[in-house]
């Protein structure tokens, strides 16, 4: 082609026609300007079609992590709503009792011995520039203060799951037999709530102490009262915190659905 061009080029100059020439050779410069830009906007639309790929794929991958962070996030309020209502009982038993029974009792102090975590899948698409395919700008906003409103659920979980620790367990220990707490957990299910396949049953029995159940020490005990109360107050001040990024997750599972339908 371009000896072809090369040529016509030189036919012309040996013609002695200058007009023609430079009009010939205006129109070959226009040619390969047209054939330049041709190029570039196939290849921009090359590129823009390998980011659209991209974006997609980091949408199906979001979609995926956020279904699950929701699902486990869901547990975790279920539990703590468990948590709320036991303590509650417990409560009322401290408070009134003719309403005492003992296996009520044993059940609910099992209860509020759980300390849920909620441990969601974090990415890594901010530090890692990922962020910057997406076009939705609500989207990337929201995914950008993602990680540190998880920190509002979180740290109300580790204050509740250390003041366990340091004071319910202890106070369980001395003022009543901890095995028939132990095995009340198991014999009503509650570790089921912990496993990684929902729905699975776990039988395990550790049989309770010759001590008996007797549960007037422990209620009695104005130690155990405080941290009962404790537990109600910073499980419901933790679901509080986790209905609000519960409604976070739900906005971006939304924004990310729209864009895949896009």
């Amino acid at each position: 082609m371009i000896k072809f061009f090369r040529k016509i080029r030189q036919k012309l100059l040996s013609e002695g026609n200058t007009g023609k020439y430079l009009k010939y050779a205006i129109g070959e410069i226009v040619l390969v300007v047209i054939g330049i830009l041709i190029a570039l906007s196939i290849n921009n639309w090359n590129e823009d079609r390998k980011e659209h790929l991209q974006e997609q794929e980091l949408l199906t991958q979001l979609l995926s992590e956020f279904k699950s962070n929701l699902e486990q996030l869901d547990q975790k309020i279920a539990m703590r709503e468990t948590m709320i209502s036991s303590s509650l009982k417990l409560l009322n038993y401290i408070d009134k009792l003719e309403n005492r029974n003992n296996d009520s009792i044993l059940k609910h102090v099992g209860q509020i011995v759980i300390a849920p975590t909620f441990d969601p899948i974090v990415n890594d698409i901010v530090s890692s520039g990922r962020i910057q395919l997406l076009q939705n700008g609500n989207l990337k906003e929201k995914l950008s203060r993602w990680t540190s409103e998880i920190v509002q659920v979180t740290e109300e979980e580790q204050v509740w799951l250390n003041h366990r620790t340091k004071h319910y367990i202890p106070i369980l220990m001395k003022s009543y037999s901890f095995r028939n707490v132990i095995n009340s957990y198991w014999k009503n299910d509650v570790v089921t709530q912990f496993h990684l396949d929902q729905g699975t049953k776990t039988k395990f029995e550790l049989g309770n102490s010759k001590k008996g159940i007797e549960f007037t020490e422990l209620l009695e005990n104005s130690n155990f009262e405080d941290v009962v109360a404790n537990c109600a107050s910073m499980a419901k001040l933790t679901n509080s915190q986790s209905f609000s990024l519960r409604n976070r997750i739900v906005e971006i599972l939304n924004l990310i659905e729209q864009e895949l339908k896009k």
